[in-house]
């Protein structure tokens, strides 16, 4: 007898998906390995002379990981630091509001739009739009003179706190509708019946939001931590544009992508090199520690459940 041969149509998947590889290969593998190789070589511009690229194995990393690399490292941790921290907490409370049936919220999808209309707005735009109202002569400083609140201008792109406060609030503003929406998605993928029993038994909504909540919702905020790890970690557009390039003042707003920025226009693709390797391991440690501390909590959380059934 003839055996019928089946159809395979796993080929059409691979061809599918070869455009992709495609163009990941050609647009990010080879320019992340080219990268790599240029950290060990001195190339650079003297003048209107370019030297190199000579080998020097690790000068340029010992050249990078200096002064400079931590201060701007803590630079960058302190701005986004200062952006996130509202952003989570306003972005859970938000989103524990707007899915919780108690309080019958009307308009809900208009809060939605209005609340993630700011993350559609460029970068450029909004710290344009805060030089403005912020500087000496613009409207913030109108208006708490006209209160009688200061008798002269404030100059809040004069000092450190004022520039980190100003950029890490355009970070938050920029983020947080973002983060809101994820949030509700994941509060709603809870099952009813889970928020109906504990408040049966008498929970309140302090007791639901932290018990119930957020353990469950945890998977979400692993995530959401770590792409606003990434994303902090290459902050550079809206100190970039607020401080014209400089992280004045006395660069306490420098972060290591306008560094890193600096070098590649100098040309020092060397020295480049070397702080890209540098910002890829610290990302990777950071989401290393972020997944193992949520994995652990996943282990701990299965032991316990061994215990309690012997």
């Amino acid at each position: 007898m003839n055996k019928k041969r089946g159809i395979s149509r796993a080929k059409w998947g691979y061809i599918f998906i070869l455009p992709f590889f495609l163009t990941y290969f050609i647009f990010s593998l080879i320019p992340l390995l080219d990268t790599i190789r240029y950290s060990f070589y001195e190339y650079y511009r003297s003048g209107l002379k370019i030297i190199g690229p000579n080998f020097v194995g690790f000068d340029n990393y010992a050249s990078v990981m200096g002064t400079d690399f931590f201060t701007y490292l803590g630079n960058t941790f302190v701005l986004w630091i200062i952006g996130f921290i509202p952003q989570i907490a306003i972005a859970l409370l938000l989103a524990a509001w707007f899915t919780d049936a108690r309080l019958k919220i009307h308009g809900e999808q208009f809060f939605k739009v209005v609340i993630y209309l700011p993350n559609l707005i460029m970068a450029s735009a909004f710290a344009m739009l805060f030089f403005t109202i912020f500087s000496t002569s613009g409207p913030a400083n109108s208006i708490l003179m006209n209160l009688g609140i200061t008798s002269a201008p404030i100059d809040f792109m004069g000092t450190p706190t004022g520039t980190r406060i100003l950029v890490g609030t355009m970070n938050f503003l920029m983020w947080f509708g973002n983060t809101t929406i994820m949030l509700m998605a994941a509060i709603m993928g809870i099952s009813p019946d889970i928020f109906e029993a504990a408040s049966i038994d008498g929970c309140t909504p302090t007791q639901t939001f932290f018990n119930i909540t957020l353990p469950l919702i945890r998977p979400i905020l692993s995530y959401t931590l770590i792409t606003s790890l990434i994303g902090g970690l290459q902050m550079f557009d809206v100190p970039q544009i607020l401080t014209n390039g400089q992280g004045n003042p006395n660069r306490t707003s420098y972060t290591l992508i306008m560094w890193l920025n600096n070098l590649l226009r100098a040309p020092d693709y060397g020295r480049a090199g070397a702080l890209s390797v540098y910002l890829f391991i610290v990302s990777g440690i950071l989401c290393f520690f972020v997944y193992k501390m949520m994995n652990d909590e996943d282990a701990y959380q299965k032991k316990s459940k061994k215990k309690g059934k012997r």
